[in-house]
């Protein structure tokens, strides 16, 4: 897949087993990478929301919605790319953290709404959320300290309603 700009896409797929090892295995088969893949049931027991975040250009993109929509577990594809998206990301990163540092890490913890989730004797666990910008410009701004390892979960989005406003009870 020729990598042009981020695709967002999602998939309501039916929670069964096999589900994702298939979509996976389509993406594989045509060679297209996916940048960011996460997957959890909705509200109804029986589907599952696959997000799914990939680079391509608009032909390679359309046959990557046509060939999800031939899965038979797959129930819709929505394609959210030109859509205002509310994204996340969560990440929880060990930094390098003596006890001499802590007071400067933790304030850049609070600049990125952070939360420290552990501490051991050299190092600080941190959860972040939020933006994929937001989470790469904490792991750059934490760099300087040491990352010792990081666990992400990769992007999940949902489309924002249209606004409208509104004025003594009418649009």
């Amino acid at each position: 897949m020729p990598q042009n700009r981020k695709h967002t896409l999602s998939a309501l797929v039916q929670n069964q087993a096999g589900v994702l090892a298939h979509v996976a295995g389509m993406f594989a088969a045509r060679g297209y990478n996916i940048d960011s893949l996460a997957v959890g049931r909705t509200e109804d027991p029986d589907l599952s929301r696959m997000t799914i975040v990939v680079r391509g250009d608009e032909d390679t993109l359309e046959q990557v919605r046509k060939q999800l929509g031939k899965i038979i577990p797959v129930v819709k594809v929505y394609d959210w790319t030109e859509q205002d998206l509310v994204q996340r990301d969560l990440m929880l990163v060990k930094v390098s953290a003596t006890p001499e540092r802590r007071p400067e890490i933790q304030s850049l913890i609070e600049m990125f709404q952070g939360k420290v989730v552990d501490i051991g004797p050299k190092f600080v666990m941190v959860e972040v959320t939020g933006p994929e910008a937001k989470i790469e410009a904490f792991l750059e701004t934490c760099r300087p300290y040491g990352i010792k390892d990081v666990a992400r979960t990769g992007i999940i989005a949902m489309p924002r309603h249209p606004r409208t406003i509104q004025t003594n009870g009418k649009e």
